[in-house]
């Protein structure tokens, strides 16, 4: 393979004449060295220990369901605590996760770090950041998979000797830096479209509140309300069908929604749905139309409850699925389609739905209750206002979320490019 001027063939890949191909435990003062194996409890009062979670991401989270507690206290003077700047590899995790790498900046003393995690304490900031970047691209995750690989155990897990061998390109310092900088500069934009999309939907929720209680009222509607129960509204199928696996006879194929396509935020995901197959009576009854609200009425657990989830058909998914038996259908038929959708993904309606579901491995919605819940009702003219309000806020939100998601896929090109030096930094 032939090489570009000003680029050589490495180990670890082609990169620039200047740069060096690195050994990693070359480049730290400490590590890498395991955590402390000692156990944390729920009501726990020793010294503070990370869990998985706080790295998992490739960033640094300090939350309470991310910082736990030992049963023990660590004396002060243990190696075990973490210093500004540190960087953790997590040591053990599933294979997507194994060797995710996160910058430690907490406070420095006080948090320690678990045993399925291994800490590296560089020599220079610089390439501590340059590392983290570098460990957290593309050929980065694919040494860590590969030396965790064959691993003993129920999850992957990376030794400290094979990774001190780990072999990386090393750019001069000041290029480090830049590299680091431009990177950083990409994580402020993504961080500032999170925290917007976050604000957005803060505001949608409280319109939610204000519109579909009346509390605030639409410009030119002052007509008083009514209230009608949920199953006075709608026609219901109470329960989906899921099909054959193979086909036979006069069947024919067709997509089916699960629990699984339908979001905790009452969306549609974009996950594919099975094809399986049918008979022309099942399509005719099991199909949907623009208006249609599919609900979840059974799935999750005691613990974290999920029946109730809602997907609204608009016309580009209409009559394109059938949905699975433990969907239902919920088909509008003297309110505005939308005006009931958004009110039944409200809070008022989310905070009733575990006094409305018998406990079961999985959940199940009593029928009889959630058809018996009180809806509020506007005018139709105000219905289909308050339904348009809160859609446009929704395809706002939508198009941030495309927005930071293209905006992602940019960075990983970014990093691509910067850290193997196929673009350089003037």
């Amino acid at each position: 393979m032939e090489v570009r001027p000003g680029y050589k063939q490495t180990e670890v890949g082609v990169i620039p004449e200047e740069w060096k191909v690195a050994c990693l435990e070359d480049l730290v003062t400490a590590g890498p060295k395991n955590g402390y194996s000692g156990r944390s409890g729920k009501d726990a009062r020793g010294t503070p220990t990370l869990s998985l979670a706080a790295t998992s991401s490739g960033y640094l989270i300090l939350n309470d369901e991310t910082v736990k507690r030992l049963n023990e206290t660590i004396g002060p003077r243990s190696d075990l605590f973490l210093k500004s700047g540190d960087v953790l590899v997590e040591r053990s995790n599933t294979s997507e996760l194994v060797g995710t790498t996160s910058v430690f900046d907490g406070p420095s003393g006080v948090y320690v770090y678990p045993d399925l995690m291994m800490r590296l304490r560089f020599k220079d900031q610089a390439t501590a950041h340059w590392f983290w970047r570098y460990a957290n691209s593309a050929n980065g995750r694919r040494f860590f998979v590969s030396i965790a690989a064959g691993s003993t155990g129920s999850m992957p897990k990376i030794s400290g000797e094979k990774l001190r061998k780990m072999r990386l390109p090393a750019p001069p310092p000041p290029e480090q830096r830049a590299i680091a900088g431009a990177l950083g500069d990409v994580d402020a934009l993504l961080g500032a479209l999170e925290k917007l999309i976050a604000k957005k939907r803060d505001l949608k929720q409280a319109a939610m509140q204000q519109l579909l209680t009346g509390q605030t009222r639409l410009p030119g509607f002052t007509a008083k309300w009514g209230v009608k129960r949920l199953g006075e509204v709608v026609q219901l199928i109470p329960s989906g069908i899921y099909g054959e696996e193979k086909p036979r006879g006069d069947l024919l194929a067709f997509p089916v929604a699960t629990t699984a396509h339908i979001e905790e935020d009452d969306t549609w995901n974009n996950k594919a749905m099975a094809v399986r197959y049918f008979s022309q009576e099942q399509i005719t009854r099991y199909s949907t139309v623009e208006g249609d609200l599919i609900i979840v009425k059974s799935s999750g657990s005691a613990a974290k409850i999920q029946s109730g989830k809602i997907g609204f058909v608009d016309k580009e998914r209409a009559g394109k699925f059938l949905f699975s038996n433990f969907l239902m259908l919920l088909r509008p038929t003297s309110i505005a389609p939308r005006s009931l959708y958004f009110y039944l993904c409200s809070h008022n309606v989310k905070k009733l739905l575990p006094t409305l579901v018998e406990a079961s491995t999985y959940p199940n919605i009593r029928l009889a209750d959630y058809l018996d819940l009180e809806i509020p009702i506007p005018s139709p003219d105000e219905q289909i206002a308050i339904g348009a309000v809160l859609s446009d806020m929704d395809a706002e939100i939508a198009a941030l979320e495309q927005r930071l998601a293209k905006t992602r896929d940019l960075k990983q090109g970014i990093m691509q490019e910067l850290l193997t030096g196929k673009t350089r930094l003037i």
